[in-house]
């Protein structure tokens, strides 16, 4: 039996284990899945060790993933950082605010090329908008043709 390979690997299991910690809090996956490596590089350790003890090693690992899992949703929603990071609400009343319903027929300049989307200065406020066909230059003439919630759509003003 190779002892030498004993302390990596409880490097490995512990580093992947905080890594996994510490992807909840750290977006992009990438803390993640270098904890999954660090995992699987502990059982392969381990199973250089000897075969029986890198069962136990992978075996233990499964079983304490699984109980982590169940403890994490049992009680992160609960804590003060979990009620931060999650919605208090169902959303199923959420809807898109009506930013624009009265910008229909105004007039307004492109501030940006609209190829077909841009934005467009329209009574004093910059608008995300998008052409109804073809593109505009910036700084040309636009008039709004028709805006529901945050969709407005511009076509060229005829000078």
């Amino acid at each position: 039996m190779n002892t030498s390979l004993l302390i990596p690997m409880a490097v490995l299991l512990v580093a992947g284990i905080v890594l996994l910690g510490a992807e909840v809090f750290v977006p992009g996956a990438v803390l993640g899945m270098l904890g999954i490596l660090a995992l699987l590089g502990a059982i392969g350790m381990a199973f250089s060790i000897s075969a029986t003890f890198g069962f136990y090693i992978a075996g233990g690992v499964v079983i304490l993933a699984g109980i982590g899992v169940a403890i994490w949703i049992k009680f992160f929603p609960r804590c003060p950082i979990g009620r931060k990071m999650t919605l208090s609400e169902d959303g199923r009343q959420f809807k898109a605010a009506d930013t624009n319903p009265d910008l229909v027929g105004r007039a307004g300049i492109a501030q940006s090329d609209l190829r077909p989307a841009g934005f467009a200065l329209i009574d004093g406020r910059r608008v995300d908008v998008v052409t109804d066909g073809g593109m505009i230059s910036k700084g040309q003439p636009v008039v709004v043709v028709k805006a529901a919630g945050s969709h407005v759509v511009v076509r060229k003003a005829e000078a």
